[in-house]
């Protein structure tokens, strides 16, 4: 092959960019959206960098034509977003007409663009009512997801082919009911494994849902967060740190999802966590492993971990359960956010999924990063950083596929500048600038740019 061939995406390669409706939609109290565990998050003191909240975040709700309209003009193809659960169910089971009816709007607003819609059913916005009753350590809220499921493919799936069932459900168990860093806040690491495996059912369930009333041409996965494990050393003590994180960050939630259950050397792990695992009942494991279309793969960076003296000391890691290992600084150049930059992993963790999956497509569903912009005096951002960041992943990418990985589509996160969880809104991730002091004006940056230009050619720029 010639540079110019190697730098070539396969025909049919699914672009786009990527939101989730806490992150941007704002209007938290209109057409009866009711309350979710993050407006209920927001609103404790010290949560959120600086008291921040989402109640208007980039006023999408009222504003999403115009954005619409940037992606059209960028010439990206798709638009992946999530669909807000109490905006469309306030008290998680009842329906509200009138939120359900946004995103009819919405999905009509694309089409007319000519903008594929890929919905997210999940994007960690629980009802407050269910966290109320139990939330997702409780098997019930998983249940009621597939209710709500069958809502949404109700009324969206005549006209929406792609569909993410839950959105990292480890951010959702283990950052929310596990550290507490998240959303619900809750701090037990055994209600952290509950939650996790009851995500995991509600996966299964929903994707039982929209199997049953799926029509031709329609695709469904789950989108899942990877962090490869990196050491420095190659000796049995790192080689078992590398495993330990391994199994509970990566494979926990894979395996089950392939067919293949919790892996055994994960519940050994953590066997001192107790009867956790009497959530798991009769049936789950083969309602979880329903057959996917792709997989989802969320991409940020690696960890670098080493071996603890102590085989049973409490990692810092983050990890329900974890013992004997922590993670090491990451090493530069850094993105704002503190994350390293290691294209590479990209492509050992795509290569390695192909092997370990059995060839199962892949999509990178998120991918991006954050960096402080700066505007300059005739209004132009150029972000050479998040430029180089992206033309790095996505050499990265087509060397996995030159390996003989089969990815399938590339999401950028993401199109706005929005909320960032935690950290309120000091993270740009945005392709787009959102001015939060002036109006929420919008501007283009020169890595959307540069993204419209690798799209229009199906390659990277030699």
């Amino acid at each position: 092959m010639n540079e110019a061939q190697l730098n070539r995406f396969p025909p049919g390669f699914r672009w786009g960019v990527g939101t989730s409706a806490f992150q941007i939609e704002g209007g938290v109290a209109e057409d009866g959206r009711g309350r979710s565990v993050w407006d209920t998050f927001t609103g404790v003191e010290g949560k959120i960098h600086s008291g921040h909240t989402a109640d208007v975040a980039c006023d999408h709700f009222h504003r999403y034509e115009e954005d619409f309209a940037l992606i059209a003009r960028l010439g990206v193809p798709g638009y992946r977003f999530s669909v807000s659960w109490p905006r469309v169910m306030p008290d998680g089971r009842t329906l509200e007409v009138r939120g359900l009816a946004f995103y009819d709007r919405m999905v009509d607003a694309l089409l007319d663009r000519g903008i594929s819609p890929s919905v997210t059913l999940y994007h960690w916005d629980l009802p407050q009512a269910l966290e109320d009753e139990g939330g997702w350590p409780a098997r019930d809220t998983a249940y009621r997801f597939a209710d709500y499921t069958a809502l949404v493919q109700e009324l969206l799936g005549d006209r929406v082919d792609h569909w993410t069932t839950v959105n990292e459900p480890f951010c959702a168990a283990f950052l929310g009911y596990g550290t507490g860093v998240h959303a619900p806040g809750r701090s037990d690491e055994v209600l952290a494994m509950r939650a996790a495996h009851h995500l995991m059912l509600g996966h299964g369930l929903a994707m039982q849902v929209l199997r049953a009333g799926a029509r031709q041409g329609q695709e469904f996965g789950l989108a899942l967060n990877f962090a490869p494990a990196l050491t420095d050393v190659d000796d049995a003590r790192y080689r078992e740190a590398r495993r330990k994180f391994d199994g509970l960050h990566n494979r926990f939630f894979l395996d089950p999802a392939l067919g293949r259950g919790y892996p055994e050397d994960v519940l050994a792990d953590i066997r001192h966590l107790g009867d956790w695992t009497s959530v798991i009942h009769y049936g789950d494991l083969e309602t979880i492993a329903q057959p996917m279309d792709w997989l989802g793969v969320n991409y940020y960076a690696p960890a670098r971990v080493i071996p603890l003296e102590d085989a049973d000391a409490v990692s810092n890691c983050g990890l329900p359960g974890l013992r004997g290992v922590d993670v090491t600084p990451p090493r530069g150049p850094l993105t704002s956010f503190g994350w390293e930059q290691t294209p590479e992993s990209l492509t050992d963790l795509l290569v390695w999924l192909h092997e370990y999956t059995g060839g199962l497509p892949t999509e990178v569903l998120e991918n991006g990063a954050a960096f402080e912009d700066r505007v300059e005096q005739d209004g132009r951002i150029h972000d050479s950083e998040r430029e180089r960041y992206l033309h790095e992943h996505l050499h990265a990418i087509l060397a996995a596929i030159h390996s003989g990985a089969d990815v399938r589509g590339y999401v950028v996160w993401s199109l706005l500048d929005n909320f960032e969880w935690a950290l309120g809104y000091t993270q740009r991730f945005g392709l787009v600038r959102v001015d939060f002091a002036d109006g929420l004006r919008r501007t283009v940056k020169d890595s959307a740019r540069y993204y419209a230009r690798v799209i229009e050619k199906n390659a990277l720029p030699v």
